[in-house]
C-alpha cells in the first residue's frame, strides 16, 4: 500500500478535535456541479464519507458543513447524516466558523477544517487542524497541515474521521464493535 500514513504530530492534533468544519464542493463532492434541463442541481457524495461522519458524531465530534452555494439537496444531505451545523451562502467563512466555535465553547485548537479553494484559506490557516485535498487548489495545498491522500468526493472526509478517532484512541473500539 501506498498511501501516506499522517505523522504521529498530525495524529496528536487529531486527538484533540472537537469539531470538524467542512466545505462541501471539492470536499464532500467531487467539485462538479450538475443541473437538469429542469434546472435541478445534482450532486455525488461518497457513502464512506457518510459513515465516518456518522461515526464522529456518534463518538461527541461535532461536524459542520460550511459552503458558500445554497441547496435543498445539501440540507437533505445533512439531515440523513444528523449534522446539526449547516451554514450554506456563506461567503465569509471565518466569520462562521468562529460564531460556530463560540457557539459550541470550541477552541480554534480543537476544531479540523477542511477545504479546497480560496474561500475556505482564513479557515485552513487559523483551524488547530487544517487540511486539504489533493484536487485543492495549489495555494490551498501551501497552508494546509495535511493533504490527505484520497481526492474531495472520494473518500477525503472518511480518512480524517479515521485519522481523529486514531488521535482519541477510540478506532480500534469504533471497529471492534461492528465485528
Amino acid at each position: 500500500m501506498n498511501e501516506q500514513q499522517p505523522k504521529q504530530s498530525i495524529l496528536e492534533l487529531a486527538g484533540k478535535i472537537r469539531l470538524l468544519a467542512l466545505d462541501v464542493d471539492g470536499v464532500l463532492t467531487d467539485g462538479r456541479l450538475y443541473f437538469g434541463n429542469s434546472g435541478d442541481e445534482l450532486k455525488s457524495f461518497s457513502t464512506l464519507d457518510g459513515q465516518g461522519i456518522k461515526l464522529l458524531q456518534d463518538n461527541g465530534v461535532a461536524v459542520a458543513l460550511i459552503t458558500a452555494r445554497s441547496s435543498d439537496l445539501l440540507e437533505r444531505r445533512a439531515a440523513n447524516l444528523g449534522i446539526r451545523h449547516l451554514v450554506q451562502g456563506c461567503h465569509d467563512k471565518l466569520t462562521a466558523l468562529t460564531g460556530l466555535q463560540q457557539q459550541l465553547s470550541i477552541s480554534m485548537a480543537e476544531t479540523a477544517y477542511i477545504g479546497d479553494d480560496l474561500p475556505d484559506l482564513a479557515c485552513i490557516r487559523r483551524a488547530g487542524l487544517g487540511i486539504t485535498v489533493p484536487n485543492g487548489h495549489a495555494s490551498v495545498k501551501d497552508h494546509a497541515s495535511y493533504i490527505t491522500n484520497n481526492q474531495g468526493g472520494a473518500g477525503a472526509v472518511r480518512e480524517v474521521c479515521d485519522w481523529i478517532l486514531k488521535g482519541r484512541g477510540l478506532y480500534d473500539a469504533v471497529i471492534d464493535s461492528w465485528m
